[in-house]
């Protein structure tokens, strides 16, 4: 999985609004970019980071730039477009890279269930002697050293999910939480009991009453160390309570 365009480099000079990130061009153009991020991007918008923007020309689109990648540390980048990550693991899993998820004929996506209204990322169905997988996938890139914490700011929604997954194993369905890695300084992932200890809670009860988690990183750089357009999941990394 690629970017389908070569990606612009700049400079960050500022997060605002959520959802917007004005970028400094090498030519010197300052440009507003589309910040594709709920959450607070805690250690992913240092001051005057490099950043990389996919462009589009769309004409009806207000905005030409995405925000998408961001050296947090000298040669560790992260993927903060938060639109990426389910596309990421569709594509690791239908491509056989997720040796846990093999062996299902069809994946659908956002489908409706669950007694709180939501609709999973991704649901895996058709394996011939196993029942069907409802994958929930959360995005990382918060790291404190070489741990990795979900999430980065307290989310009701994602306490939500946990509890939806958690029915869906009553019902003898697998159900599965899949965090995706979008950080190449992550070496072990773990919930962010600090910033949401009501989710870490939730976390332990959905593993200990058998959902199952796992944790695949991205691979974000080239081989010259520099993003280099790749966005596939390429290993497993361990997951820690």
């Amino acid at each position: 999985m690629k970017f389908a365009e070569p990606l612009v480099e700049g400079r960050l000079i500022r997060r605002y609004k959520r959802f917007l990130a004005d970028v400094r061009l090498p030519n010197g153009e300052e440009v507003t970019a589309h910040c594709p991020n709920t959450g607070s991007m805690l250690g992913c918008q240092p001051d005057n980071a490099r950043v990389w923007l996919s462009r589009s020309d769309n004409p009806k689109r207000k905005l030409k730039y995405t925000w998408e990648l961001v050296e947090t540390a000298p040669a560790v980048f992260a993927c903060v477009n938060t639109a990426r990550p389910n596309a990421q693991a569709r594509e690791a899993i239908e491509a056989g890279r997720v040796p846990e998820l093999a062996g299902y004929s069809e994946c659908r996506a956002e489908v409706r269930y669950g007694d709180e209204k939501s609709r999973i990322d991704l649901l895996l169905s058709g394996h011939p002697a196993r029942p069907d997988a409802w994958v929930e996938v959360k995005n990382v890139t918060l790291a404190e050293g070489s741990n990795g914490y979900f999430p980065d700011a307290v989310t009701e929604r994602g306490q939500k999910h946990l509890r939806e997954l958690m029915a869906q194993v009553v019902k003898g369905d697998r159900a599965v939480l899949l965090f995706v890695v979008n950080h190449t300084g992550i070496d072990v992932v773990r919930p962010a009991d600090h910033i949401d200890a009501r989710y870490g809670e939730l976390l332990r009860q959905a593993q200990a009453a058998g959902v199952e988690v796992l944790a695949y990183r991205a691979a974000l750089a080239g081989p010259d160390g520099n993003p280099g357009g790749r966005l596939e999941l390429t290993e497993a990394v361990p997951f820690s309570l």
